[in-house]
Formats: structure tokens, sequence, C-alpha cells
């Protein structure tokens, strides 16, 4: 008896017992047709040779299967893409994408006016966007915000705002690293960051309000570091030789952290004797430096994977809100480990 032949999905939706739309469905792995429907349609097609003509369901659906992912740098335009935060950020976003049958369309972009947000999501061009980072971009988000709903971004959690967000509680963030340096004894403290953006404004006031509660906040300073490898190290080497080391340093990145262990290595200035460091992030490189990194850990992977969920569940029509999750301080070689400064 010769098999039934599927020339097209009514055809295969009949041969399955199933509506040409769960067909579809099951074929582009939406996570709405139960797994077992899913593998089973499948199996039907790979047996039968039939290729769903995803273009023109595409098409007809007005998808592109594509997400923007988008790194605006409005405040920071030299931190390059090879950023360790930015590789680890986009890889992860990369497989949790694969998984749920989308691209990534990446973009890197340097405002030149508020309109290049509004642009990107009217060009058609992709279903949905993840934005890395509010940089002094917050008010562009929120206008689009306002009227394109598959719109999440990685940064601060800003109550008020029309820009739904996902990541850290960076206010908690800062005030862990300050606390762990001054629980070691550290009391000359300085936060290595630029506050311009919202994410570091954050870190630099949980920062403060540490050094408040010990008392030492009118001997803490704030130094303007920029976030780029190359324009850190030169900020801090300036500020060192100026001003000379504090004791205890939180760096508003893992890469502003591995700038300053450069720049105090090459004034003689021994970690964590003299200065103890913290960074932020837990980037993999931060268990490799000499001495090994402390850092706060803000799971970039979790985060990531939380990005592409809500972004796919505003897709399918669902109400997404805001999701902030707790940092935690990991302790490494670099704060010495309860190490008191050299006299």
């Amino acid at each position: 008896m010769d098999r039934p032949s599927i020339n097209t999905l009514s055809d295969l939706a009949r041969l399955a017992g199933v509506s040409a739309s769960t067909a579809s469905r099951a074929l582009a792995g939406n996570p709405v047709i139960a797994r077992a429907t899913r593998e089973r349609i499948a199996e039907l097609a790979r047996d039968h040779g039939f290729q769903l003509n995803h273009a023109a369901r595409n098409l007809r659906l007005r998808r592109t299967q594509s997400i923007a992912v988008v790194l605006p740098l409005g405040h920071e335009t030299g931190q390059p893409v090879s950023d360790p935060f930015f590789v680890t950020m986009l890889g992860h976003l990369a497989d949790a994408l694969t998984e749920r049958g989308y691209d990534l369309l990446l973009s890197r972009v340097i405002p030149a006016d508020d309109k290049w947000l509004a642009r990107l999501v009217d060009s058609g061009r992709v279903d949905g966007v993840i934005v890395i980072g509010q940089s002094d971009q917050v008010a562009a988000l929120d206008r689009v915000a306002a009227r394109y709903r598959p719109l999440l971004v990685w940064g601060a959690h800003l109550p008020g705002h029309a820009h739904v967000t996902v990541g850290s509680d960076n206010r908690l963030g800062g005030r862990l690293a300050a606390q762990h340096l001054l629980d070691i004894g550290r009391r000359r403290l300085a936060f290595f960051g630029l506050p311009s953006g919202p994410e570091i404004a954050q870190r630099q006031q949980g920062f403060m309000d540490a050094c408040t509660t010990f008392g030492v906040a009118d001997t803490a300073v704030t130094v303007p570091v920029h976030l780029a490898a190359d324009l850190a190290h030169a900020n801090i080497a300036e500020y060192l030789d100026r001003h000379g080391a504090p004791d205890g340093i939180v760096a508003a990145s893992d890469v502003v952290a591995m700038s300053a262990l450069r720049a105090l290595a090459e004034r003689g200035i021994g970690v964590p004797g003299d200065v103890a460091v913290v960074g932020y992030d837990n980037v993999t490189l931060a268990a490799h430096t000499s001495p090994p990194l402390t850092t706060i850990s803000q799971d970039i992977a979790r985060g990531a994977a939380t990005l592409v969920d809500l972004l796919l569940r505003s897709l399918a029509g669902e109400t997404i809100g805001s999701v902030m999750f707790e940092p935690r301080l990991i302790v490494r070689g670099t704060s010495g480990c309860g190490a008191a400064p050299s006299e």
C-alpha cells in the first residue's frame, strides 16, 4: 500500500490529525504546542520529506524571525563590541534566540539624534528589539516603548519609566562591593567609573550608601573612568600619579578593575597589600587575573535567558514587567580575603 503523499501543510495536518495552524506552530517550534505533539509532527514531516516554506510563512505572518540586539553607546562611544561583558551577553543571547528559532541582528549604535531606535523598530527588519544598556538614551527608549511592545532593555530598573528592563540591583551591588572593603579594614575608598548612565550611577550610589553607613563618606572619592580598557587605564594612571592610591577601589566593571590592576602594578603598588580591588560583572576573565579579581556577579546567563523569554512572551501578546536580580559578591585574591592594608 502506497503511503499518503504530503505536498502541503494541510496534507501533513490531516495525517497528524490536527489543524493546519497547529501543524504550522509545531514545525516552528512554538512552545504553546505540547512537546510530544511537536515531536510527532516533526517526525511525520521528516518521514515524508516535507519542509515548511518558512519564507512564505513569515511573509504571511509579517514576521522576520529576527531579533535586533542593540548596543547604544551614547556616552561611552569608545566602548568596543569586544568588551568582555558584551561578548558574554551576546553569546548567551545568541544561544537562547537560536534555540527558539530566531536569528540575531547585531547593531552597535552611536546615536546622532533621538530617532535611532524609532527608525530600527519601524524598518520591518526585525520582530523585536533587545537593548543592552540604557547609556544616556532613556528618553529615546521610553518614547519607543510607549508604542512598541516587543522591546526589552538590559539595564537599571527605573521606576516610572515606560521601557521594561531586566538587570541586577546595581545599587545593592555597589553597596556590597564597598561594604566588603570596609569590612576588611579599608577606609580610603575610591569608586572608579563614569556615573553618566543609570547602571553606573546606581552602583556609585550604593558605594556611597556603604561609605555613609561606615562614616567615611567625607573621604570617599568618585573618579571619572571610562569603560573602554585603554581609556580606563589612562584615566586611572593619571589619577594615581596626581593623587596617589586609595586603599580600596570599587570599579564600575571588571574591565575597569583590570585596568586598575595594570596601572597599580606599573607603579609598584601591591594588590591586595596596598590596595584592595573589587570589580563588577564577573566575566570569565575575572577569575584569571593576577591575583584573581574579587567582583560582583550579575548572572549574565540568567539575564540573557530572561530577556529572550520575556521578549517572546511579549510577541505572543502577553503583558510583561521588569525583572531585577540580586547580585552576589565573589571574593577572590584582589581583596586579600581579609588582609589588612600594608603599613
